[in-house]
């Protein structure tokens, strides 16, 4: 079992006990081709879109986020789990624990798993009642649901509980 909070399956988990308790945060609403990051204050008491960064290779994306990492003096990276609604997991979530595994091995920083139902269709539902066309709503989506899930984490700071990520 992969504990969801973990690096890998044989390494010790990151508990938020022993992720950082200040410093800036990345939040990362993971998908396979934009990925939306937020970014905390370093009291981690403020969550802030900051961009919907387009992927485009591992190279150039690991380069995106190692610079981004050192650029911002991120000391941790809080990345969305997508679990069903039942909470079970999905082939989704897998994916999501795969890309924080490797955003870890690329930045050398510690990740944390947070459940990251509802943020999707809060920032939809926020940039719905928004004066912004269709086209700019649909730019502001992802970063605007990566600021919900790092603003959860910020606020509750819990972490999701899920079974085996590695069964089929």
């Amino acid at each position: 079992m992969i504990p969801p909070n973990s690096i890998s399956g044989n390494e010790e988990p990151t508990s938020p006990q022993s992720f950082p308790s200040s410093g800036r945060l990345l939040g990362i609403d993971y998908g396979t081709v934009r990925v939306g990051v937020a970014i905390s204050d370093p009291s981690q008491t403020i969550a802030s879109p900051l961009e919907t960064y387009t992927r485009r290779n591992k190279k150039l994306d690991a380069d995106y986020f190692v610079d981004l990492t050192k650029h911002e003096k991120i000391v941790g990276l809080v990345v969305g789990l997508p679990v069903h609604m039942s909470g079970d997991e999905s082939e989704k979530s897998r994916e999501a624990v795969k890309f924080g595994q490797w955003l870890n091995e690329s930045t050398n920083r510690p990740v944390i798993w947070v459940d990251e139902r509802y943020t999707t269709s809060m920032a939809r539902e926020m940039l719905r009642q928004s004066p912004l066309s269709g086209k700019k709503r649909k730019a502001q989506l992802d970063k605007l649901a990566a600021q919900i899930l790092l603003a959860t984490f910020l606020e509750s700071g819990a972490e999701v509980d899920i079974q085996d990520l590695n069964q089929n």
